[in-house]
């Protein structure tokens, strides 16, 4: 069932922060059950470049980060990367790693 979709307050700061490093952001969070929050995507030359599904929690302690149902059964049938991030540091941090193939 479609519940109404909200932004959390950092959302905007995110996204803009990923796009300001030279990603590209597709707001998804009006789509709503279970959609992560953002799609990432990149293409830095040389080969690097690749897409991430994103959803942006509110800051706060570990449980800050807890999935709803919705986006738990997204995140278990999505073959592709999905973080779960409170802020655009630890976003572009994530993003890193995947790239550098840590």
């Amino acid at each position: 069932m479609r519940r109404k979709a909200k932004k959390d307050l950092n959302h905007n700061e995110t996204s803009d922060g990923l796009r300001r490093l030279g990603y590209s952001v597709l707001d998804l969070s009006r789509l709503g059950d279970g959609c992560p929050d953002v799609a990432v995507g990149w293409d830095f030359g040389a080969g690097d470049r690749g897409a991430a599904m994103i959803e942006i929690k509110k800051p706060g302690p570990p449980s800050a980060r807890k999935l709803t149902d919705d986006q738990e059964d997204f995140k278990k049938t999505w073959t592709g990367p999905y973080f779960v991030v409170q802020s655009w540091e630890e976003a572009a941090a994530e993003l890193l790693i995947l790239r550098r193939g840590w």
